[in-house]
């Protein structure tokens, strides 16, 4: 059985800030926030960009616990929007909005990002799924980070949910990891071989002003600087409440899964980031539709079996996490497509971004018992 207080979860998602009327991006944030603090407290955050908005649940015990939240959490900042003559759209970057019509948020720490990487910086206009499953040792943490790495191209590929950039159908399912490519110390972490290395390896950024605090690491998986926890940062934000849960679901049976090997004292084989990058390069082109390697096999493989192994890998542990049936929603993203199959149906059949935003705010607004 699972330990206590092992592997609890918390998720954060990035919405947009949407103009029901035209679908164009607003710099809206402070409304919402305003109107949100007694409602939504600290769960609610503003993003660099004042049309992005962040909801972050409180920590969950298991995955029902996260459903729950997010439903929640959704519905009630679908309201403070409504309220405001907004909706929120859950896609990794708008269809046609460009970036350079988006305020920035006057906050220190988003002015020195900006200051220091300019026009990087100011184009990062994307959103994002966070995922973070409790670890309590960072030891024993890093190690199942180390494995994990393998793994990070294949939740990516289920939530691709950003084809369109600045108005063009950009022909990647998910752009938004293309954008956030310009940024420093994204990616495929590193393997390291200790915490004690890993900590070396911070210092070592703060020493020499790379970075003032290890919160500036934005890799794809990381051990929180302040939380005891994983953080995989490496999904679009998908427009179902449904694909949320179960990418949370498939991560957190991940952890658990090499938790249980390294427990055992048995392995999983580590792979090096150069050849995991050639995997995450499929997955942001080609999603669930492409082909991804086999590094064991030495050899290409349709994801759809890779989708069914990676089940059959974490198949002894869902049950203890009580999650069995959000992780097989896998099996229903193969067969609909991903958020960016979605879309791009969407507009092959209207050839209309505006109406491809209005698909996503419907999508996003799905199962809430609130009007968008």
């Amino acid at each position: 059985m699972t330990e206590p207080g092992l592997f609890t979860l918390g998720v954060e998602e990035e919405f947009q800030i949407v103009d029901p009327e035209t679908g164009e991006l607003r710099s809206r944030v402070q409304e919402i926030l305003e109107d949100g603090k007694v409602i939504l407290a600290e769960r609610v955050k503003p993003e660099m960009h004042q049309s992005v908005v962040e909801m972050g649940t409180d920590i969950c015990r298991n995955i029902h616990d996260v459903r729950d939240q997010v439903t929640d959490l959704r519905m009630k900042l679908s309201k403070l929007a409504k309220k405001n003559g907004l909706t929120i759209a859950a896609a990794g970057t708008h269809p046609f909005s460009h970036w350079k019509d988006q305020k920035i948020t006057d906050q220190q720490h988003y002015k020195e990002i900006v200051t220091d990487m300019q026009q990087v910086a100011r184009a990062n206009l994307i959103f994002g799924l966070h995922v973070h499953v409790g670890v309590d040792d960072r030891e024993t943490a890093l190690h199942i980070m180390n494995a994990a790495r393998y793994f990070l191209p294949h939740i990516f590929a289920l939530s691709t949910n950003s084809p369109f950039w600045l108005g063009r159908n950009t022909g990647f399912k998910s752009y938004r990891s293309k954008v956030f490519d310009r940024f420093p110390r994204t990616g495929i972490p590193d393997y390291f071989g200790s915490i004690a290395e890993y900590d070396n390896f911070v210092n070592l950024l703060i020493k020499t002003k790379c970075i003032d605090s290890a919160k500036k690491i934005w890799w794809d998986i990381r051990a929180h600087p302040v939380f005891k926890t994983l953080e995989f940062r490496v999904c679009d934000i998908p427009m179902r409440i449904d694909e949320t849960v179960c990418l949370t679901a498939i991560v957190q049976a991940i952890v658990a899964k090499l938790h249980k090997l390294i427990k055992q004292n048995l392995g999983f084989r580590l792979y090096r980031r150069a050849l995991i990058a050639e995997n995450k390069w499929r997955a942001a082109r080609y999603g669930i539709q492409g082909r991804l390697i086999d590094f064991g096999k030495k050899k290409e493989v349709e994801f759809k079996q890779l989708a069914n192994e990676l089940c059959e890998f974490v198949d002894d542990v869902v049950d203890d996490l009580n999650s069995r049936e959000e992780v097989n929603y896998i099996r229903k993203i193969l067969e609909m497509g991903t958020g960016a199959d979605r879309q791009l149906k969407v507009f092959e059949d209207t050839n209309d971004l505006k109406k491809v935003v209005d698909y996503i705010v419907e999508e996003t607004h799905r199962g809430l018992s609130v009007k968008k």
